[in-house]
């Protein structure tokens, strides 16, 4: 949001429908806890803005459009990367109407965890904590609302566990289970879904009786990963085309965004100058990688010593003393927050 905010776009986003989201409240046997507390941020965005991701695409869109070189091709997917000497000078790609190409001094891979110019380059991502599986689905909103803290909430059960994001008209919910386990899980059929909710939250009985059919759940395949190497001659990878984020922080977004930024720091001269060398791709890996591998690790450890152990158990769980721990440390409790909200290092856009 703070560099959005430096290109006047903040504001201008925050008049789309959303909601905010400080941070979960985990509820355990020996009650609730909050890993994180946005709202204890020193800064004019202390939250999480919620907006459906359509919306957000259309905001983006409109915003680019004013800009005479923006060019957007809906419904085209990439075919093959267009090598010279070495080097790539674009794609070949292909939409309704046939194959057609785009030469470009720089092609920027910004095309999510399942990047096809990844693929095309060759790269291969190592992964970087355990996989899990959600079952992602919406729960309408009702009379006389249960209160949720901070926006979020996260109830342990059973080798299950219920995520529920408070948006505008509805309940954005998961449920995470070990990797796997999808086929046993979809045999029991949608009642078992509803079952598993009204357990681990009774709050949402009545809300978890609109599930009446599996095509209202879709299945997410969760894994952190990152490439060694973002970069070839005439090719950048950024975002999760690069580093794959664990959704544990949702922190994704704005490690793209940061990628982003800091892309158009390093690239605009040359940029300009027509002349982008390998040397100036690394330089942005480098500015990028150590804060993505600390961010990673963080989530590595919550998914290690949280998500994992939850995952497992048979029956409900505490909260680890590891973790109340490290909430009552001041200088501790806020370095979550300060890195999902700022990153571990801060960027800014700098002048051109």
């Amino acid at each position: 949001m703070q560099i959005l905010d430096q290109i006047g776009l903040a504001d201008k986003l925050h008049e789309i429908p959303h909601t905010k989201v400080t941070g979960p409240t985990l509820q355990f046997v020996n009650g609730p806890f909050r890993p994180f507390d946005l709202g204890r941020l020193k800064t004019r965005f202390p939250y999480i803005l919620m907006v459906p991701q359509v919306r957000f695409l259309e905001f983006i869109t409109r915003e680019a459009a004013k800009y005479p070189q923006f060019k957007l091709v809906m419904q085209a997917n990439a075919h093959q990367l267009v090598e010279e000497n070495g080097v790539i000078r674009g794609v070949r790609y292909l939409a309704s109407d046939g194959l057609h190409e785009v030469r470009a001094t720089l092609t920027v891979g910004a095309d999510g965890r399942f990047s096809q110019l990844r693929r095309l380059a060759g790269f291969e991502p190592i992964k970087t904590s355990p996989p899990m599986d959600v079952l992602w689905f919406r729960l309408p909103k009702l009379p006389g609302e249960p209160e949720v803290v901070g926006g979020a909430f996260g109830g342990i059960g059973r080798g299950r566990i219920l995520i529920l994001l408070e948006r505008t008209d509805h309940w954005q919910a998961g449920l995470v289970f070990p990797k796997g386990e999808y086929q046993e899980l979809r045999a029991k059929g949608v009642e078992a879904v509803r079952r598993t909710i009204t357990e681990i939250e009774p709050r949402y009985a009545r809300h978890a009786e609109s599930l009446t059919d599996w095509q209202q759940l879709t299945l997410l395949s969760v894994e952190s990963s990152r490439c060694p190497l973002w970069h070839k001659p005439g090719l950048l990878l950024i975002g999760d085309a690069a580093h794959v984020m664990s959704p544990v922080g949702g922190v994704g977004i704005n490690y793209a965004i940061q990628d982003a930024a800091v892309a158009s720091n390093v690239l605009t001269k040359p940029l300009l100058a027509g002349r982008v060398s390998d040397a100036h791709l690394a330089e942005v890996q480098r500015q990028r990688e150590w804060p993505t591998r600390a961010i990673q690790a963080m989530q590595s450890f919550m998914q290690r010593n949280l998500v994992a152990s939850a995952l497992h158990a048979q029956q409900a769980i505490n909260v680890p003393w590891q973790l109340k721990l490290f909430v009552r440390i001041p200088i501790l409790r806020d370095l979550p927050s300060k890195w999902i909200a700022f990153g571990v290092r801060r960027v800014r856009l700098t002048e051109t």
